[in-house]
Parts: C-alpha cells; sequence; structure tokens
C-alpha cells in the first residue's frame, strides 16, 4: 500500500455499521488493507459492507456464515455453558438441554441477522473453527464446543465448506463475507495469559447466567 493511500485511510472512518452492531471495536486492519470488526466471547457481527471480521479462539468456537449469493455474512464467538445436567450425563450423550438451548441461541442471532439484512437461507454455506483445547482442568469443553456446532449446521443443513477445530493451540481468525475466505493462523505461542483470563471469565459469566432466549428462524 502506498503512502499516499496509508494516509487517506488514516482519515477514514469505517463504515456506518448495521444497526445493533455499533457497540462492536471497528478498526482500520493494514494486514489485509481492510476495515475490521474485532469480536470477543459472547458477541457476533454481521455485516453487508466490504470489510473483515476478526476474533481470537480458545476452547470457543466460531461460525463464519454467509450468502454465497448476496455477500452478507456474519461470524460468532460463542463457548456452551457448563450445567448441573452435565454433571448428571456423560458428554458422549451430547450437550444438555440448558447448554443446547444457549448454542442454539448464539447461531440463531447470527442467522437471523444475516437473513433480515439480505440473506436468504437456501444460500448460507459456513466454516467453523475453534475448540482447542486451553482451559486448564477444563478437557472437555473444546469438545462440546465443537460436537454441538457439527450437530446444528447438520440439522439446519447449511452446507460445512472448512472446519479448522480442536487441537491445543488457540487460533487468531480473519474472514471476509464478501468473498467468503477465512485466514486461520494457529497462535502457538501467547505473549501473556489475556486470551486464557477472558475465555474464563466468560465461562464462568454464562455458567452463572446463560442466555436461553427463545427465538426462531425466519
Amino acid at each position: 500500500m502506498t503512502e499516499l493511500s496509508a494516509f487517506s485511510h488514516r482519515n477514514k472512518v469505517p463504515p456506518d455499521p448495521l444497526n445493533g452492531f455499533e457497540g462492536i471495536n471497528r478498526y482500520w486492519d493494514k494486514l489485509h488493507d481492510s476495515f475490521a470488526a474485532k469480536i470477543m466471547p459472547g458477541e457476533y457481527y454481521v455485516t453487508i459492507k466490504d470489510e473483515v471480521i476478526v476474533t481470537v479462539l480458545g476452547s470457543c468456537v466460531s461460525a463464519c456464515i454467509r450468502d454465497r449469493v448476496f455477500g452478507v455474512g456474519g461470524m460468532n464467538h460463542f463457548m456452551l455453558p457448563h450445567t448441573q445436567e452435565d454433571v448428571a450425563y456423560h458428554i458422549d450423550a451430547g450437550p444438555s438441554t440448558t447448554a443446547s438451548r444457549y448454542g442454539s441461541y448464539a447461531m440463531e442471532m447470527l442467522i437471523n441477522d444475516i437473513l433480515k439484512n439480505g440473506g436468504r437461507k437456501e444460500n448460507l454455506e459456513v466454516k467453523i473453527f475453534g475448540g482447542g483445547k486451553i482451559l486448564r482442568n477444563m478437557t472437555d469443553v473444546g469438545i462440546r464446543n465443537i460436537q454441538f456446532v457439527e450437530e446444528y449446521i447438520m440439522t439446519e443443513a447449511i452446507p460445512l465448506l472448512a472446519e479448522d477445530t480442536g487441537d491445543i493451540y488457540p487460533r487468531k481468525v480473519v474472514f471476509h463475507p464478501h468473498s467468503g475466505k477465512v485466514k486461520i493462523k494457529k497462535l502457538r505461542s501467547l505473549h501473556n495469559d489475556t486470551l486464557i483470563k477472558r475465555e474464563e471469565a466468560y465461562k464462568n459469566s454464562i455458567d452463572e447466567k446463560p442466555s436461553t432466549g427463545d427465538i426462531e428462524l425466519f
């Protein structure tokens, strides 16, 4: 990128976000030569603009969903809560009722906003990432998250185009909804424990009071 274009972008502001996403952190990403929206655990973002969505995943998972015809798409970042039902039943029995409702809520909020902004259910496609084993003393968290999102998209019959899940490393995910391209960087070393503390705090918050609102797909 030339000095002139770099200077021009320093003086530009990101395009207006869709309604409801004003609180998401957005900035100019020099590496990807694009405006970017950075989402944290429990957040999601949908756009119709030519911008990227960025997050860093440990045990959490993200679904990158887009309408392949109209280019509207978004990404979420979530984790299933650990519930009393999980204590009573082995993980092989599948996510608990409460955890499943929470995961469905996270997925349906993202899908509904894509559909509200011009997407069509029959055009949707998805790529999924995350679920690494990074939280201390919680070896099954990532596995449960992966199992849930795989089962969800199979039930909803949304084509799964790519998946990079599991392993022991955090991931940085960069999703471009217009093109559908995703860049993944596995973080084989962390400079500090910020990511682990962030996910542990998020996990504790949803364990205390998971959001399980009732919503329906359009």
